[in-house]
């Protein structure tokens, strides 16, 4: 996803592409006070030592990307590389979680210092990790803090090592992915003391979005669903992490639990399965089972088919822009409005799509309106 977006990134800078799939360029963004695109400069962490390029090259012979683009960018992949630093690995180094930290931290800071940046916001869009389980030192910010300190225990998930270091850095933070990152009462905690702009959570790409259309529209209609069974056929390096039973459990709950709140608690079992000649594909079914007039049956399924990272990648290349617009609009903690993006939204209990494009619609015109008028208010 990331080799992706960066490849994006700059094909749309240089008008080799157009930014198709991005929802900040549609009208209703027109006079929205973000950055272009030739404005955004990617840097990040990274434990893989595979580079982007080799990468892009992978993405490309997958059919995934077509090979002339990836030509045509390659020298803005390798110079992103440039400015990637190691990430953190729990099975390497004899750091302490809080000194990783202050290394990430530093690493943001150095960033943004050394290329002139406005601001850094720090996007998680690493692989989904299993969920973790509560630890007393979770509650505490103070016990937390001090539990991080110790170079032998591995307290936090890396996702919530990487949040963390956002957090000490001052930098908006979003997470795309449905690991555990700031659900952690102490982190969040930490991050509202900091005054951050905060959004997640697991990027609502695909199914997940289908179904956020559908089921208002059933419910609009007056249409009972009695079920809705789905499975996930995925291939390529998330198909192997997913894999995992206890890796795959927290991204069940993250796909579900909207959809079950949309059909006032249907039944929603939901399979993901590794399938590796997929490759980069996914492949999504749905059945629906519903009631209709006089409780006569209807039934409908739906069949999703695309490359995952092409649908998620300009999502975060908004995501990058709108968090701009909110860390220069002053906004701080989680922001409801950017639900529209995720599955299971932080700080929203709205799953319908269609009243997620008015909430996004809205606060971005009243953000752009509170950043002109404190522009106004600071004039000599």
């Amino acid at each position: 996803m990331a080799t992706t977006a960066a490849a994006g990134l700059a094909a749309i800078s240089a008008g080799y592409a157009d930014p198709t799939g991005c929802v900040t360029e549609q009208k209703q963004f027109d006079g929205v006070a973000l950055p272009s695109y030739r404005e955004l400069l990617i840097g990040g962490h990274d434990i893989s030592e595979v580079c982007m390029a080799k990468r892009a090259e992978g993405l490309v012979e997958s059919g995934m990307l077509p090979p002339h683009l990836i030509e045509s960018v390659r020298a803005h992949l390798v110079d992103t590389d440039q400015r990637v630093r190691p990430g953190y690995d729990p099975g390497q180094g004899s750091e302490s979680q809080a000194q990783v930290a202050r290394r990430l931290a530093q690493d943001i800071l150095e960033f943004r210092e050394t290329h002139s940046l406005a601001r850094v916001i720090v996007l998680d869009v690493a692989s989904t990790e299993p969920p973790a389980a509560p630890a007393p030192e979770f509650e505490d910010p103070d016990l937390l803090l001090a539990a991080l300190e110790d170079p032998a225990r591995a307290v936090l998930p890396p996702s919530s090592v990487s949040a963390y270091a956002a957090v000490l850095a001052g930098a908006p933070y979003v997470c795309f992915t449905p690991s555990t990152a700031l659900n952690v009462p102490a982190l969040r905690i930490l991050a509202d003391r900091q005054g951050i702009a905060t959004a997640g959570q697991d990027g609502k790409t695909g199914q997940t979005w289908l179904r956020s259309v559908l089921a208002p529209a059933l419910a609009s209609r007056g249409l009972r669903v009695l079920s809705w069974a789905g499975t996930n056929l995925l291939g390529g390096g998330d198909g192997a992490t997913l894999a995992d039973p206890q890796a795959v459990s927290g991204k069940l709950q993250s796909k579900n639990r909207g959809l079950q709140e949309l059909t006032g608690g249907a039944v929603t079992p939901l399979h993901i399965d590794n399938v590796q000649d997929l490759g980069e594909t996914k492949v999504a079914w749905d059945h629906i089972n519903i009631e209709g007039f006089l409780g006569s049956r209807l039934t409908l399924q739906t069949t999703w088919s695309a490359f995952d990272s092409m649908l998620a990648a300009p999502m975060v290349l908004d995501l990058a822009r709108l968090m701009a617009l909110a860390d220069a609009a002053g906004e701080t903690g989680n922001i409801p409005a950017l639900g529209f993006f995720f599955k299971d939204p932080w700080g929203s209990d709205e799953h319908s799509f269609a009243n997620q494009t008015r909430n996004l619609v809205e606060w971005a015109a009243a953000a752009t309106a509170r950043l002109s008028s404190d522009a106004e208010n600071h004039l000599p």
